[in-house]
C-alpha cells in the first residue's frame, strides 16, 4: 500500500498540515522539522498525489458543501449560516443536496472533488456511517482536501469536526422534565444518524440516572417525514390507541414536537398542564404554535462560525483542533411546566 501524507505525519510526529506546508514549499516550518519530513519522504520514495497538490497550490476560493436534504429545517439553516460565513471571508460555496443513500453521497463527494474546490464541508451526521466501510469514502476524500463535518464527528487525519454535545443536551432536557414530576416520558425520533443516536442515548442515560423502570417501551422510531404534521398526529394517536400512557414527550426535532402539540390541541389535551413537550434545534417553529415550544438550542450559528474559522486556519497551514464541541441549551417556553 502506498505511503501517504498521513503516514508521514505519524512517523514524523507532526500534523498533516505541517507535512502539507513542506510539500508546498512554505517557509513556516522549522528547518529541523522540514529536514526530518524530507528524510522520511526520501526513505519511503514518497511521491505526493499530483492532483491533490495542484488543488492545494491553485486555490479556487470555492468550498463544497453537501447536506442530505436542503428542505430539512436544520440542514437549510445550517447551510445558510455556513455560506454566509464563507462569503464574509471571500469564499464562494458550491452546494449540493446529496440525499441519504451512502452510494449516492459518495458520488456527490467525487463530483465535488472533481470541481477542484479548496475543501469540503459535510453538513449533518448522516454522512458518517456506522461501519468502517461506510466511512471509507471520507478517508479517501481527505487525501485530496480538508474535510469538515458539521454536527457529527470522525477522528481521522485531515478531517475536522464541529458539533453540539447532543448526548448531554438531551440528558439535560430529559432530566429537567423528570425533576418537574413527569416520569412517563415518550421519546420520539426519526433517524439512526450519529446525532440521533447521541440524542437517544442522552434520553436513556437520564431515565437510567433517575431509575425510571421500563422506559424502553416509551421509545418510538417515527419513519415518516417529520414536517408532515398530520402524519405525526396520526402516529401519536396510534400510540395512544395501543394503550401507552405518557405525560411528557421529547422529540429529536422541532417539527415532530409541533405535530405533538397539534395532536394535543385536536384532542383537548392541555399543554403543558396535562402534557409537557420538548423539541430540538430551537428553530423558527418554536414560535409557530400555542403555547410556544420549549426546545434544545444546538447552536447552529455558532457551529457555522466555528467550522469556517477551523477551515480558514487549515487552509492557511495552521494546526487546528480536529474536534470542536459546543454545549446545547434547553430554551424553556410555554410547552413545559418547569
Amino acid at each position: 500500500m502506498a505511503y501517504t501524507i498521513y503516514d508521514i505525519s505519524k512517523e514524523a510526529g507532526v500534523s498533516t498540515a505541517t507535512v502539507s506546508r513542506v510539500l508546498n514549499g512554505s517557509d513556516k516550518v522549522k528547518p529541523a522539522t522540514k529536514e526530518k519530513i524530507l528524510e522520511i519522504m526520501k526513505k519511503h520514495n514518497f511521491a505526493p498525489n499530483a492532483s491533490a497538490r495542484a488543488m492545494k497550490i491553485q486555490a479556487s476560493k470555492t468550498i463544497g458543501i453537501l447536506c442530505p436534504d436542503s428542505s430539512d429545517l436544520f440542514y437549510s439553516k445550517a447551510v445558510h449560516n455556513v455560506e454566509q460565513q464563507l462569503q464574509k471571508h471571500g469564499y464562494e460555496a458550491l452546494i449540493c443536496s446529496a440525499g441519504y443513500n451512502k452510494d449516492i453521497q459518495k458520488n456527490f463527494v467525487d463530483l465535488i472533488i472533481s470541481q477542484k474546490v479548496d475543501a469540503l464541508i459535510l453538513v449533518g451526521s448522516d454522512f458518517i456511517g456506522t461501519t468502517e466501510d461506510e466511512k471509507q469514502y471520507i478517508k479517501e476524500a481527505s487525501e485530496y482536501m480538508p474535510i469538515l463535518l458539521m454536527n457529527s464527528a470522525f477522528d481521522y487525519p485531515n478531517v475536522y469536526s464541529v458539533l453540539c454535545d447532543d448526548y448531554a443536551s438531551t440528558f439535560e432536557a430529559t432530566s429537567s422534565m423528570i425533576e418537574s414530576g413527569i416520569k412517563d416520558i415518550l421519546y420520539l425520533y426519526n433517524s439512526h444518524s450519529y446525532s440521533a443516536i447521541k440524542k437517544l442515548n442522552g434520553y436513556k442515560g437520564a431515565m437510567e440516572r433517575y431509575h425510571i423502570k421500563d422506559y424502553e417501551k416509551l421509545i418510538y422510531h417515527y419513519h415518516q417525514k417529520s414536517e408532515r404534521f398530520s402524519d405525526v398526529v396520526s402516529y401519536i394517536d396510534s400510540i395512544v390507541q395501543s394503550g401507552q400512557q405518557f405525560h411528557g414527550i421529547i422529540c429529536s426535532n422541532d417539527a415532530m414536537a409541533l405535530g405533538c402539540i397539534k395532536y394535543a390541541q385536536l384532542n383537548g389535551i392541555r399543554v403543558p398542564e396535562d402534557l409537557s413537550i420538548i423539541g430540538y434545534n430551537n428553530s423558527f417553529l418554536t414560535d409557530c404554535c400555542i403555547p410556544d415550544l420549549s426546545s434544545v438550542d444546538n447552536q447552529v450559528k455558532a457551529q457555522a462560525e466555528a467550522i469556517v474559522q477551523v477551515l480558514l486556519g487549515v487552509l492557511s497551514g495552521e494546526d487546528m483542533p480536529q474536534r470542536t464541541v459546543f454545549p446545547g441549551k434547553l430554551i424553556k417556553r410555554g410547552s413545559t411546566l418547569f
